[in-house]
């Protein structure tokens, strides 16, 4: 657990590449008190039912060789659309809301593509980044992690 200093009226995100939440602290940075302010999920069916196709061959350019060509993950693609998707509506909620400060919570991976989603001026609105998953935790329980 990370303790963060979370101010009044701060918003946090917390996602991974097929669910996040906005949440917004109605407490203060003592008492921190997390609203739900919208929640975003994708419809991101296995890659199995995405791809249609069998890997394909390549043959050598020198020689008789062939060898098979990695299948494309559709569903990791997906998940990576998903973060940049939801950066852009982070990035528009916290232009037009004004807001003076942004938790991030997400695994890794994630966090990586949304950092390179994110334009300059929400990233330095950014206070905190926490590198986990909590997306399917209780709101609560975030909290905990924040204030711990």
């Amino acid at each position: 657990m990370t303790k963060v200093n979370v101010p009044h009226n701060a918003y946090v995100f917390v996602g991974d590449g097929r669910k996040a939440l906005l949440l917004r602290n109605e407490g203060d940075a003592k008492y921190v008190d997390l609203k739900t302010e919208r929640v975003f999920t994708d419809k991101n069916p296995p890659t199995h039912e995405q791809g249609t196709d069998r890997p394909g061959r390549e043959h050598s350019s020198v020689g008789y060789g062939r060898s098979s060509v990695t299948q494309t993950d559709w569903h990791d693609l997906e998940e990576h659309k998903f973060a940049h998707e939801v950066a852009a509506v982070l990035e528009k909620v916290v232009r037009e809301r004004k807001a003076e400060a942004l938790v991030v919570i997400a695994p890794p991976r994630t966090l990586a593509d949304l950092r390179k989603a994110f334009h300059d001026d929400v990233k330095k609105k950014i206070v905190a980044e926490i590198g986990k998953d909590l997306t399917k935790h209780p709101v609560y329980d975030i909290e905990k992690h924040l204030t711990a």
